[in-house]
């Protein structure tokens, strides 16, 4: 089964971008699609190291979502069945993908799947979450208590959820995720307007208003080398405050029934796993 893979770059090393197609290459069947958004094409000689791999420059940086766009229209127009997002700064083995992908193709109703993410030191990165309201999005990044914000990030990352079982969650990280095609076509992939912070997050509501499971499967793990951002980052700051008014304007600030009614599905389930 022919898989597609989008990497979206942004003037990454060419030791990190090697790393990770290495890392895809050790699954025969898949097809990388790397999205360079970077002002030059100095990445270009990291795809013309390795087969099946195409490059495509897009120096205007339309942002993460609309990269992985430009890739989904392969997977669609070739009718690919699955096609994966993968970070520059994920590492994993073979078995990673055949494990989800046997997974998917037992469970039909499954629109994208999340792998268990750790830190290179085997530490859980607490990836699979609720959706959070703007309290929780905003807040937990800058109230200064301490044990505010450890009650907040508790709640929003289902602290309760050990990864011991698959995990229906409303909110998937976009480091490492599988989707199934005909999903995406459905709900016409991700959100352009979203530039960062909020496109997993938005294209996970998608998934769900159209009827389809967001999961994580906990049996497989990936390494995800990653270094949070600074919001000191004047920049950053705007994109994060400008995608989250975005996004809590389309789907809704306070109120909002379908986030409370995906929250608690995913709250009970973790509550009778618990008590068995």
């Amino acid at each position: 089964m022919i898989i597609n893979c989008s990497i979206v770059v942004y003037k990454n090393t060419k030791e990190q971008i090697k790393e990770v197609i290495e890392c895809c290459l050790n699954y025969s069947n898949l097809r990388i699609i790397l999205i360079d958004n970077s002002p030059t094409d100095s990445l270009k000689e990291c795809s013309l190291l390795y087969p099946n791999i195409r490059y495509i420059h897009n120096p205007l940086n339309p942002g993460f979502g609309a990269g992985h766009n430009i890739a989904f229209k392969y997977s669609i127009d070739e009718k690919v069945k699955y096609h994966i997002i993968i970070n520059p700064d994920i590492y994993f083995d073979r078995n990673v993908i055949e494990n989800l992908v046997h997974y998917f193709e037992k469970n039909h109703n499954i629109g994208v799947i999340m792998p268990k993410i750790v830190y290179p030191d085997g530490r859980i990165q607490r990836l699979a979450k609720l959706i959070p309201n703007p309290l929780q999005y905003f807040a937990r990044r800058f109230i200064p208590i301490q044990w505010i914000k450890n009650k907040i990030n508790g709640q929003y990352e289902l602290i309760d959820y050990d990864y011991s079982y698959p995990l229906d969650a409303p909110f998937l990280s976009g480091c490492f995720l599988i989707f199934r095609v005909d999903v995406l076509k459905e709900i016409n992939g991700f959100d352009e307007n979203i530039f960062l912070y909020f496109e997993d997050n938005d294209i996970c509501r998608n998934i769900l208003k159209s009827g389809y499971r967001t999961l994580v499967y906990p049996f497989v793990s990936v390494v995800h080398d990653h270094t949070p951002k600074t919001f000191l980052n004047l920049n950053n700051l705007k994109i994060y405050f400008k995608s989250g008014i975005y996004y809590f304007s389309k789907w809704g600030w306070i109120f909002d029934k379908e986030r409370l009614s995906y929250n608690a599905h995913t709250l009970l389930q973790i509550q009778e796993k618990t008590s068995e």
